[in-house]
């Protein structure tokens, strides 16, 4: 209501309270009430207090008002983006038809413009003839707005709302991390020659780590909600001409992907998870390392994630810091080491990703080369002096820039060399030998020493 009016929301409350003709809400809550939007354009419109609606924001309104869900919605803006970017000659002498023509052909150009970027399966996106007799006006909507902005930026903003509109529905990897993950596991390909990138996410949820990665090849996903998966596979669609799969099912239980030697696989897993497979899933050929307790479903997403990469490809997950030093998971932790699958444990700071109060870790893996030597040493980094403070102000003042080059600098050496001097307590590479006590607690902090006091020897001096 606020930006449909052009002011701030606390005068839309004050209206509220004030007048008593104000539209009665529709639906909700007491606390988060739903409105009709034909009622509340009436009022302002009664009142002298309706401003021009930007495009963008009518485009969104019809997303959130649609009959049958603002994902459901999406879906079929994102289609209709595709369309728009992929035939963009087309698009005009179909959008001049009127709409109940439109009805009838648009499905067809639909499914041929889906199954070309996204293969047979994902045909199944094409809204039927009575789905588009609905979402005609948003559809046309979208197309507008893709022509003023470019049809990626038009579905990245009505994604981005929509997400931002339901916090808590969705569990998002911010892109501060995204492209520090990214160019941990999937640097972009140097020079015009270079082989393209196959990348995986299993868990990929709406997109962000995969919609990372610069320059793909093949892009993976997979995601337990069909819902997601189907955003995921419109917005990659959109942002690259990368050959897109992705597909929907539990990764653990159904993996899609099973022939698959990746370059580089990205995940954030859900965390804490009792019912990931532990009792119908003991005998499966992906625990290499060791079958994961009950209480470490992050340990299994480590060795799924190693069990499709190619040899010498890598891994990089985020995960919770219990994870590096619960006994529960020491023996795999252990093995992790002995055989250099796990190449190092990065602290990031409190707020860097949800859940925000948590100093989540980021996991660097490399499957390793038949034949060859295991790592003899592991690196350890802590990022936590990049962190202003807890909570959402912390969140937003976290310096992220200086938390990815710290990183980028402390893995670029060892990678190369595969040992680092390091700086006390930030980063070290510490013998793997040294971590294979009755603990093999990962965690950075217990490892670093921490940096001298006052300056060091040549300030006292």
């Amino acid at each position: 209501m606020a930006r449909l009016a052009g002011v701030g929301r606390a005068a839309v409350s004050n209206w509220r309270r004030r007048h008593a003709d104000f539209p009665k809400p529709v639906g909700g809550t007491e606390t988060s009430p739903s409105f009709a939007l034909a009622d509340v354009e009436e009022w302002l419109r009664v009142q002298g207090k309706l401003a021009e609606v930007p495009l963008r924001e009518r485009v969104w309104q019809q997303v959130a008002g649609h009959p049958a869900g603002a994902v459901t919605a999406l879906v079929h803006a994102g289609c209709a983006l595709l369309l728009v970017r992929d035939r963009s000659a087309a698009w005009p002498s179909l959008a001049a038809l009127p709409d109940e023509r439109l009805t009838d052909v648009l499905p067809v150009a639909l499914e041929e413009t889906l199954t070309e970027r996204l293969g047979p399966g994902r045909a199944v996106l094409t809204p039927t003839s009575g789905a588009l007799a609905v979402s005609l006006p948003l559809l046309r909507g979208a197309a507008e707005l893709a022509a003023d902005t470019g049809a990626r930026q038009a579905f990245e903003f009505l994604l981005g709302r929509h997400l931002d509109a339901n916090p808590r529905q969705y569990t998002l990897t911010p892109s501060g991390p995204a492209a520090l993950m990214a160019a941990l596991a999937a640097p972009a390909p140097a020079g015009e020659g270079a082989a393209p990138l196959t990348v995986l996410d299993p868990a990929c949820g709406t997109g962000g780590l995969l919609g990372a990665v610069e320059r793909p090849g093949a892009v993976c996903g997979q995601d337990a909600d069909p819902d997601l998966a189907a955003l995921t596979a419109l917005r990659l669609a959109l942002a690259a001409d990368a050959d897109i799969r992705v597909r929907s099912g539990d990764s653990l239980r159904a993996d899609a992907f099973p022939a698959l030697a990746a370059d580089a696989v990205l995940c954030h897993p859900p965390f804490n998870e009792r019912n990931w497979g532990h009792e119908e899933l003991a005998y499966d050929p992906r625990w290499e390392y060791g079958f994961p307790a009950r209480t470490e479903s992050e340990l299994a997403w480590v060795q799924h994630a190693l069990a499709r990469l190619r040899p010498g490809g890598t891994a990089v997950l985020l995960m919770p810091p219990a994870a590096a030093s619960r006994r529960s998971g020491r023996r795999i932790r252990a093995d992790l080491l002995r055989r250099g699958a796990l190449r190092a444990v990065v602290a990031l700071p409190a707020g860097a990703a949800p859940p925000y109060g948590i100093p989540l870790h980021l996991w660097v893996l490399r499957k390793p080369v038949p034949g060859g030597r295991p790592a003899a040493e592991l690196l350890l980094v802590d990022t936590a002096s990049e962190h202003a403070g807890p909570g959402r102000e912390g969140r937003d003042r976290l310096d992220w820039p200086a938390v990815h080059t710290a990183v980028l600098d402390a893995w670029a050496p060892f990678d190369r060399d595969g040992t680092l001097a390091g700086t006390p307590g930030a980063s070290r590479s510490v013998p793997v030998i040294e971590l294979l006590d009755d603990d093999v607690d990962l965690a950075p902090a217990r490892h670093l020493p921490p940096p001298a006091a006052a300056g060091g020897a040549a300030q006292l001096a």
